[in-house]
């Protein structure tokens, strides 16, 4: 690296939700000046023209991609590339410290001895709702939020228990539900929250395709049934959900821009 950016160092970097807008002026600024650029699948590669073409980048794919790197993989590459005095972007999805795993490779770094900085990032859980132009709280109608992960609910002792956040909070969000989203609702609903829930599932939130579906938990099996949620996916239950009516603003955004480009087509 160049500046003032001299000895090997890790920076766990979250890259954001999708939207390359949304990547941070501190994870800008690390980008321009890595050696390296260790990121996933949930990365949206276009961030990466930040980076000098000549850094090393190296993609560590994800649990679906042909090509992936274990996580024990991924952290003896960031050890030995910052061992040989190299400046390292860790760059991950979203925030590293939601559902990112960025703790344990900040622990592993650690125990290494190796230097590291973690840079925040802009969290698919509140971003991807917004968005989809739902607001997590909004007087009146929410005032507690929280983020859960679907992808442990199999039974595990890591696993949410549902029973207990179905009544705890007003709005629930849910990572990584997608997969396992019949068994969710179904806790949810054994749990006593009322079928008439409004629930939102977004599909690549933040991105040009993003693709909101709206229901509640009584009716969204048969949505899902008749077509399969496709990840990366973000789950919002709750009634702010009932606002996105009134609040979409992303996809009016995009129709306008394809009015203007049909307009511009006939003169």
């Amino acid at each position: 690296m160049r500046g003032e950016l001299r000895i090997g160092k890790v920076y766990i970097v979250g890259a954001g939700p999708g939207d390359p807008g949304l990547l941070t002026v501190r994870g800008a600024e690390l980008l321009s000046l890595c050696d390296v650029v260790v990121y996933d699948a949930l990365v949206n590669e276009a961030v990466l023209h930040y980076a000098p073409a000549e850094a090393e980048r190296i993609f560590v794919g994800d649990a679906h991609a042909a090509h992936r790197l274990t996580q024990e993989e991924i952290i003896h590459v960031l050890i030995d590339r910052a061992r040989r005095g190299l400046q390292v972007v860790r760059l991950k999805g979203g925030d590293p410290f939601i559902f990112g795993r960025g703790g344990e490779e900040a622990m592993a770094l650690r125990a290494a001895g190796v230097p590291f900085e973690i840079v925040p990032g802009v969290s698919a859980g509140h971003a991807v709702a917004a968005y989809a132009g739902i607001p997590l709280t909004h007087r009146g109608l929410a005032s507690s939020v929280a983020f859960v992960t679907g992808h442990e609910c199999a039974g595990s002792p890591q696993s949410v228990r549902w029973d207990a956040v179905a009544h705890a909070v007003d709005t629930l969000v849910v990572f990584m539900g997608a997969s396992r989203l019949p068994q969710i609702i179904e806790r949810l609903l054994s749990a006593g929250r009322a079928p008439e829930t409004p629930i939102a599932i977004i599909e690549r939130g933040t991105y040009a395709h993003q693709r909101v579906r709206v229901a509640t938990l009584g009716t969204i099996r048969a949505h899902v049934a008749a077509e399969p949620v496709r990840s990366p996916a973000l789950i919002v239950i709750g009634e702010v959900v009932t606002l996105r009516e009134q609040l979409a603003w992303f996809e009016e955004r995009a129709f306008a821009a394809q009015a203007v480009l049909v307009g511009e087509g006939e003169t």
